[in-house]
């Protein structure tokens, strides 16, 4: 049985990424800033228009999970991903990128049908827009999962995209009791805006007796709390977590508890694309956390690790540079 740090549960996609005008975003119906779903024929729609007139930035694998446990494993625990690709090329691209960046999979997670596709918009402002075709992944379920590493695990990991499917949220729940039932720690992401404003009762439904840490930006906070100021989103969201985390973009993050509560100021960098910036966010602040760290050291990381995604194209950095930025991390701290 394979022994991990940290179990994670999220979509599998492929990121097809573009530079984009914001008249390209309202011409095409799109919701700035968020991500929306599609389903096959509407996306090919999309990625003709986008290579018709937009600029082709490259391709990457993706999953809001998956960025962040690609984080956690890089900057050095061990991990395993639970998810579900097509048997195509798109889905061996998928796993084995995971697998040559140290990440425990397993063949249950591959099944037939299409691996799930995401257009990824990028403006000039650095803000990411999304556009989602989940393919088979939107059928994730407990039988593409080996919950054995979850029995030893430190953390589960929720991403909250999942809210939107039936067998998956199924699926957490049952991580969920497997988790209490072997004192493993649970963590869970908002995701995204549309997912508060559209899927709220798959998000209540992952959240269900509360978590142990859960992570969100100020808009997902407030929309999620129905209140108009950040300290009112935590304060609610302090019923629902033990600990609770804001990122601010670009100034930094909230953290808080019953004991504490501080700001951590962001770090100056020239911001290219914000997609993939929160996932790696959560995957640093983990990674510190299960090191023994605590709060304020974690968040000092995250935020480290977080801007230096924002300040390149792609949702994540290569895998040797999670590791210089931990050296450096600790030299500064030293």
């Amino acid at each position: 049985m394979a022994t991990v740090d940290l179990f994670a549960i999220g979509n599998a996609l492929i990121d097809q990424e573009f530079r984009v005008s914001d008249q390209f975003l309202t011409e095409q119906n799109l919701q700035k800033g968020t991500m929306q779903l599609a389903d096959g024929d509407t996306q090919a729609q999309l990625y003709n228009n986008l290579n018709a007139s937009q600029v082709y930035k490259g391709q990457a694998s993706g999953g809001s999970a998956a960025n962040t446990t690609v984080a956690f494993s890089a900057l050095g625990s061990s991990a395993f991903y639970a998810c579900r690709v097509g048997n195509d090329e798109l889905g061996r691209i998928y796993l084995d990128g995971l697998n040559d960046a140290g990440i425990i999979t397993s063949q249950k997670s591959i099944s037939e049908g299409v691996t799930g596709t995401c257009m990824v918009l990028v403006s000039d402002d650095s803000e990411r827009t999304m556009q989602t075709y989940l393919g088979i992944t939107a059928e994730l379920s407990a039988q593409q999962m080996d919950f054995e590493p979850l029995k030893t695990a430190q953390w589960l990991y929720i991403e909250g995209y999942l809210s939107t499917s039936d067998t998956a949220r199924l699926a957490v729940k049952q991580a969920r009791q497997i988790a209490r039932e072997h004192n493993v720690k649970i963590a869970l992401t908002l995701s995204d805006p549309a997912m508060v404003q559209y899927a709220r009762q798959g998000l209540n439904e992952l959240l269900d007796d509360g978590v142990d840490l859960i992570f969100c930006n100020e808009q997902e906070a407030m929309l999620y709390t129905e209140t108009d100021t950040v300290e009112a989103a935590l304060a609610k969201l302090k019923t629902l977590s033990r600990d609770v985390v804001i990122t601010l973009s670009a100034k930094g993050a909230l953290v808080s508890n019953q004991d504490q509560h501080f700001y951590v100021p962001g770090r100056k960098v020239n911001a290219v694309d914000a997609n993939g910036a929160g996932d790696a966010f959560s995957g640093a602040f983990l990674y510190a956390l299960n090191c023994g760290e605590n709060l304020q050291t974690a968040a000092q990381l995250a935020i480290l690790v977080s801007s230096e995604v924002v300040a390149k194209f792609g949702p994540r950095l290569e895998i040797a540079e999670y590791a210089t930025l931990l050296e450096t991390f600790k030299k500064e701290c030293a």
